[in-house]
């Protein structure tokens, strides 16, 4: 039975696509973390979901929070479920895909103390990076929901169809 501290929480991924049109090798937003758990690697925009928040209205005003950027077209997209060992956490991760309301508008540190920077990256480079964190090779890793987002949820990527 878990104590009240070893609760499965409910963790909201956003992937922002730099272009609403359907690709194969879509550009989308990632941030390397610091300060909190999964400091040092690279993840999305993105939270925990709040008591009686859609997981839509989450992905909107965490974006908002972490970049600046306004969104609109927000879907799921999947779900992983990540055990975090190292650091006792179990979350299941909601993978939401958006764009901006604003392509002219471009990502802010908002929380610096949560984010280092923000920057575009393919789809392509994004599964370089998974090949290399497996590899223990290079020199970004990624945050574990990406990892098991690969994993679990083989042959998905983002897009807003």
């Amino acid at each position: 039975m878990a104590t009240p501290t070893q609760q499965v929480q409910v963790g909201v991924g956003v992937f922002i696509l730099q272009s609403p049109f359907p690709s194969s090798n879509p550009s989308f937003l990632i941030g390397k973390r610091i300060g909190s758990h999964g400091a040092n690697t690279y993840a999305l925009p993105g939270g925990h979901l709040e008591f009686q928040e859609t997981p839509s209205s989450c992905a909107s005003r965490e974006v908002l929070e972490e970049t600046g950027l306004a969104v609109q077209n927000l879907r799921f997209l999947t779900a992983t479920n990540d055990v975090m060992k190292a650091e006792g956490k179990h979350y299941v991760t909601l993978f939401m895909v958006c764009e901006r309301t604003d392509e002219g508008c471009e990502a802010q540190v908002l929380e610096k103390e949560k984010c280092e920077g923000w920057e575009w990256v393919t789809w392509d480079a994004f599964m370089e990076m998974v090949s290399e964190g497996k590899n223990g090779v290079g020199g970004r890793k990624l945050f574990l929901p990406l990892l098991d987002l690969v994993e679990q949820r083989p042959g998905v990527i983002p897009s807003l169809l």
